[in-house]
C-alpha cells in the first residue's frame, strides 16, 4: 500500500508524495466543468454540468482535483450536512491514469477536512471497484442501493420547480436523518417537483435518462400515488431510479411499474452509525448526494 506524505505548497496546493511522484491536489473549479463531465461520461455516469455545478455550489472549498500531464485527470467531491454527516462522490479517475493513487490521495484529502471539522459520520456509495479502497481507509458496508431503469425515447430537460422546503423539511429530516435542506434549494433548481401533502418527488434531466429522486413518503401509497402520477404525466421518457434495497416497498413499487435492475452499488459508512428512516426514502437524491 502506498504511503502519502501530505505537505503544502507556496501556492497554498496541497501536495503529497506517492512513492517518488509528486500529488498535486486543488480545488475543483467551475473552469473545470467540462472536463469533470468527460471523467463522468467515460465512467458511463449520468450526471449533467448542472449536477456537477451543484456540487461546486454547495461545497466550493471541498470538491478537489487531480491534474496530470496539463489536464484534470481524477475528481473527489465532499459535502457536508452540518457537523453530522459528510457524504463523499464523484470518485473518478481518467482510465490511463489510474493505478497511481489518485483516488486513494483525494479519498484521504476528503476524509482529513472531515475529521478536522469533527464530522461524527461520512457515507458514501460504492462501485464495486472502488469497495476495496474505501473498506482500507476505514469503511464499512451498511447496505445496499440499486440502479433501476424503465427505457423510453425521451430524456425531460431541466426545469427550475417549486418546492415548499418549509412545508416539507421535518419530513425530510425524518427521513433522511439530518438537515439537508441548503441541498435540496438548490436541486430545485434544475427540477421538476411534484407534492402531495406527505410526500415529495423532484426529477431531473441526466445525461442519459431522467433521475427520478429523491422521493420522500411518510406512507407507499402516497409515494405510489406521487411516482405513478409522474409517470404517466411523462410516458415516453427513458428514467433512472436509485432505490434503498431495505425499502421493499419502494423495489415492489419499481417492479409494478416497468423498471428493471441494472446495478447495485454498497452503501459505505466512516464513523458513527447514522440513520433516518429507509422505509420513507422512496428514492435517494444520487450516488454523490445521499
Amino acid at each position: 500500500m502506498q504511503q502519502f506524505a501530505p505537505c503544502m505548497g507556496r501556492s497554498g496546493k496541497r501536495k503529497m508524495t506517492a512513492q517518488s511522484s509528486m500529488i498535486e491536489v486543488r480545488l475543483l473549479r467551475r473552469a473545470d466543468l467540462a472536463s469533470a463531465m468527460g471523467l463522468s461520461t467515460i465512467a458511463g455516469w449520468n450526471q449533467t454540468e448542472d449536477d456537477w455545478r451543484l456540487l461546486l455550489d454547495l461545497a466550493p472549498e471541498t470538491c478537489f482535483a487531480i491534474d496530470a500531464d496539463g489536464e484534470l485527470v481524477a475528481t473527489t467531491t465532499l459535502i457536508s450536512y452540518g457537523t453530522e454527516l459528510a457524504w463523499i462522490g464523484m470518485v473518478l479517475t481518467k482510465p490511463e491514469y489510474r493505478g497511481r493513487g489518485f483516488a486513494r490521495t483525494l479519498v484521504t484529502q476528503a476524509l482529513e477536512i472531515v475529521d478536522s471539522k469533527g464530522i461524527t459520520t461520512v457515507k458514501l456509495d460504492a462501485t464495486d471497484q472502488g469497495k476495496r479502497l474505501y473498506e482500507s481507509v476505514g469503511f464499512a458496508a451498511e447496505g445496499f442501493v440499486e440502479r433501476w431503469s424503465r427505457p423510453g425515447s425521451l430524456k425531460l430537460d431541466a426545469t427550475p420547480g417549486k418546492f415548499p422546503s418549509g412545508r416539507f423539511s421535518a419530513l425530510d429530516l425524518t427521513a433522511f436523518g439530518v438537515d439537508r435542506s441548503a441541498m435540496l434549494e438548490r436541486l430545485i433548481q434544475h427540477s421538476h417537483v411534484y407534492s402531495a401533502t406527505d410526500a415529495y418527488l423532484f426529477v431531473r434531466g441526466g445525461r442519459v435518462t431522467t433521475y427520478l429522486g429523491p422521493c420522500v413518503a411518510t406512507d407507499p401509497a402516497s409515494a405510489r400515488a406521487l411516482i405513478m402520477s409522474t409517470l404517466q404525466t411523462h410516458p415516453s421518457v427513458s428514467w433512472s431510479w436509485d432505490l434503498m434495497v431495505n425499502n421493499q416497498n419502494a423495489i415492489a413499487l419499481s417492479k409494478d411499474l416497468g423498471f428493471t435492475r441494472q446495478r447495485v452499488l454498497t452503501r459505505m459508512r466512516r464513523g458513527e452509525p447514522l440513520r433516518g428512516r429507509d422505509d420513507m426514502v422512496f428514492a435517494i437524491a444520487g450516488f454523490e448526494l445521499g
